[in-house]
């Protein structure tokens, strides 16, 4: 392996429901939402990435009230040396970590739903970054 995970932590959390009839309205509509999952990353020192994955929800028409909910979740990794090619980093910041640190992220973001009142949100328990790293290749 070329690198390794030196640290997890959530570095920004929002969930913000604005007033009851949103809550109400989201609470039949939920359905109407979709997860997105976004992927950045920094370099911290020689060799010290942070790999950021967020999610949140978002509505997919626009006569929906807008709840404001995001976590992103920053991974530190550390490379076991400052010759990986392009390709290779790549795979590490969008493959790699976010399959190794999606379930925790997963987890916290639907703890938050739960004990907000909404049981029936559904994100997917897996994800398939490669498919996504291959599709974002394309474009």
């Amino acid at each position: 392996m070329s690198y390794k995970i030196i640290g997890k932590y959530i570095k920004h959390i929002n969930f913000n429901i604005p007033n009851p009839k949103t809550f109400f309205l989201l609470s039949k509509d939920i359905v109407n939402y979709k997860i997105n999952i976004e992927i950045k990353s920094n370099q911290v020192k020689q060799n010290i990435i942070e790999v950021l994955t967020s999610l949140n929800l978002s509505p997919v028409k626009n006569n929906f009230d807008k709840i404001d909910t995001k976590i992103v979740y920053a991974t530190i990794v550390e490379l076991s040396n400052n010759k990986l090619e392009k390709k290779e980093m790549e795979k590490i910041v969008l493959i790699d970590v976010p399959s190794k640190i999606y379930h925790e992220l997963r987890n916290i973001f639907v703890y938050l739903f739960e004990n907000s009142g909404f049981k029936d949100v559904k994100i997917s328990e897996n994800v398939d970054f490669e498919k996504l790293y291959q599709m974002r290749k394309i474009q």
